[in-house]
Order: C-alpha cells, then structure tokens, then sequence
C-alpha cells in the first residue's frame, strides 16, 4: 500500500493546492483541514503571503471573538493547459482555482512535428498574453498523443507523432514561458481532469478510457496516476485482440487501435458504404466523399443496421480489454471518453455487457462503466492541474 500523500507532501503544496480547491479559507480553517500545528501553519502562510503565492481576501465569518482574515490564492495566478491531439490543439489559460479565462482551438496534424507544434502553442500563448489574459504564467502543462517519459519531460518513440522522440517538449515550455512545466500522456492528462471536476471526483480507483484516433488508458491508484517504470502503463491500443487483424500503426498485427479507433472505424464504414451493405453509409459517401466516425453515430441513431454492428464490434473488442484490467486491477470506476464516445449508448452497453459478463462478481458488482462528463474538455482540464500541481511544488 502506498504512503497517504499527507505524510510525504510539503505543507506549502497541500496548503495552496486545498485553496486551489476550495477557494479562501480562514487560518483557523486552514489549521483544522491540514491538521497542522497553528504556529507551523502560520509561519508558513507569512512565507507564501511574502513570495507573492498567497494574498488577503477579507474577513472571515466571525467563530466567536476577533474575526481572522480569509486567506486565497494570488489572484493574478495564471497557469496555461495544453492538449495536442492527433488532429487538434486545445489551450486553456485558467487562474489559480482553475477557471477557464481564455479559450483556443484549431485543427492542426501532430505529424508535422514539434517545432511548427509548439510554435502554434506559444503563438496562442502570446495572443491570450496581448489579450490581458495573463502578465506571466506561473505553470505549463502539455498533454501529448503518445507513450512520454514523465520524468523527463519528453515524448518517447511515439507511433503517430514522427519526429517528436525524446524531443524536449518540457525544457522548451520552461524556457519560453519562465515558468515550470510538465508534460504527460494524453490521456493521462484526461484522467486527472476527470478526477479533478467530472464524474470520477474524488474516486482513488478508477480507469479513464481513451477511445479516439489512438486507443490509451489512465489509470488511477491510491488517489495518484499510476504510469509505470518508463511512463508507459495504460497503452492498450496495443493489446493484441486479432491474431489475423490487419497491421497496426505501431507494427505489430491486430492491435486493439488497429481495429477499432477513429482511422480504424472510418475505414470498416467506407468499405460498407462502397459494398451497399450500409444505405446511410453509402448516401453519406456520395455526399462528401468520405465517411467519418460521426457518420456511423447518426447512421446508427437513424437505425442503419451496419453502423450498429461497427459500433457493437469495436464496443465488444474494447469490452474483452477491459475486462482483463478489471480483474488485474478491481477499479471502483470505468470513464469511457475521446472522440469516439459520440458513439454514445450502443458502444457504452456493448462494452458493459462483455466487462460484466467476463469479469468475476465480485469485481463488477458495484462497478460503474460511464461516459465521461468533461467530453472534449477533460485533457485541458487535466493539463491545468498538472499546471497547477508542477507550480506548487516549485514554490518559494
């Protein structure tokens, strides 16, 4: 069993991360929730209130006798949340409790690499900065579609993202942007933003299933991320689940991505289309001259019996997965989100069906499998507590 965080941590991190959470509290307040020593906690609240991290917010509600002063965040406290996906950037700018302030997305090919990448990103960076947004950023976080050294700060021979090995995503933040900064797998950084504001609040166990362009994991132990010796747990878009499936992005033969991911699902629909095994299908085709992930969703909404049977073959394959992690690991939760969860209910009651019905008892009697609540914002989301969390622990 792992050692509670309370006991390892810093008072100063778990000081400014319970204002983070729970906005300006009293001294008094703070004393009974940190179960710390008033004049300990006190002297470290006239250090942090020195550097700048904490300032006075007012009074506090009266207790009996002389009414204390509530104590916040730095209201200037800005930190910059960087999603980049297969296909997409995402930024958000939020303050220190997390509230999103200013908002950026646009198309972009991760295959293009890192320097036009993350040139974009501090292109937007500088705009919301010219905006008013931000004076300066106190933190960076960056979420990225691939396998990445957490502790190095670098993405790791990723299979989508050429020309982004060991390329030092971190160091380049920390140095543009003066502040700390962190980098981590996409879908961890969606697990954390699940964790931190959506339907997995506060759950310690739980499993965050990324199905979209790639297939990937997070996964939560004891309260904290677990990523492995080499920060690659949780990849199990490369899961073998069809000896005969057709080669995978990563090389080897019918990985779990192969068959059932955005580009996987995009190439089943356009051969049905082409065949005339799937009218909607077919009609969507003609129109725009492709079929995409969100055509089979409306196709099967509409009913078209092909786009339901993709839908359950992929929800059924994923299922077979899971519910091997579930009994490796007794989660008390599974969150299904990316892009394809717009497949919504058909894909959720496959996935349950195979999890419950090849899982023992006892480990999904009491096991939600949910859609995520966050959607597209949880990898910002995530990244903006990683933000948060890499700039508590570097602080004065």
């Amino acid at each position: 069993m792992s050692t509670p965080r309370h006991l390892w941590e810093p008072l100063h991190v778990r000081l400014l991360r319970l204002l983070r959470d729970e906005g300006p509290l009293s001294r008094a307040e703070l004393a009974d929730r940190l179960d710390v020593a008033r004049p300990r906690l006190l002297s470290e609240l006239d250090r942090l209130l020195g550097s700048g991290q904490l300032a006075e917010a007012g009074p506090a509600e009266s207790r009996g006798g002389r009414r204390s002063t509530l104590v916040e965040l730095n209201p200037a406290m800005r930190f910059a949340a960087v999603d980049l996906g297969a296909t997409s950037i995402d930024i958000e700018v939020v303050n220190g409790r997390l509230e999103p302030l200013a908002a950026y997305s646009e198309p972009a090919d991760i295959r293009s690499g890192p320097k036009p990448i993350l040139q974009r990103v501090n292109e937007l960076l500088a705009k919301a900065r010219v905006e008013g947004v931000f004076d300066r950023l106190d933190g960076v976080g960056v979420g990225v579609p691939g396998p990445v050294s957490f502790r190095d700060g670098v993405p790791v021979s990723p299979p989508i993202m050429p020309g982004w090995d060991r390329y030092p995503v971190r160091e380049l933040m920390t140095r543009e942007h003066g502040c700390p900064s962190v980098v981590d797998n996409d879908v961890n950084i969606m697990a954390v933003g699940e964790r931190q504001g959506g339907v997995a609040h506060s759950v310690d166990n739980f499993l965050y299933v990324k199905i979209g362009t790639g297939i990937g994991c997070g996964i939560f132990l004891n309260g904290e991320v677990y990523r492995g010796s080499d920060g690659c747990a949780g990849d199990i878009g490369h899961i073998q689940v069809d000896a005969h499936g057709p080669v995978c992005s990563c090389g080897n033969i019918g990985c779990l991505e192969a068959v059932f991911s955005g580009a996987a699902l995009a190439r089943e629909a356009t051969a049905a289309a082409r065949s005339g095994a799937s009218p909607a299908l077919a009609e969507r085709l003609a129109q725009n001259g492709e079929v995409t992930a969100t055509d089979v969703a409306t196709g099967a909404v509409e009913g078209d019996v092909t786009c339901i049977q993709l839908i359950r073959d992929g929800g059924r394959r994923v299922g077979i997965v899971l519910a091997g992690l579930v009994s490796f690991v007794n989660p008390s939760l599974i969150v299904i989100g990316g892009g394809l969860a717009q497949l919504g209910h058909i894909m959720l009651a496959e996935i349950r069906s195979v999890v419950y019905r090849r899982s023992l008892p006892l480990a999904t009697g009491n096991l939600p499998l949910v859609l995520s609540e966050l959607g597209p914002r949880a990898g910002v989301a995530g990244a903006a507590v990683l933000a948060s969390e890499i700039a508590f622990e570097h602080a004065s």
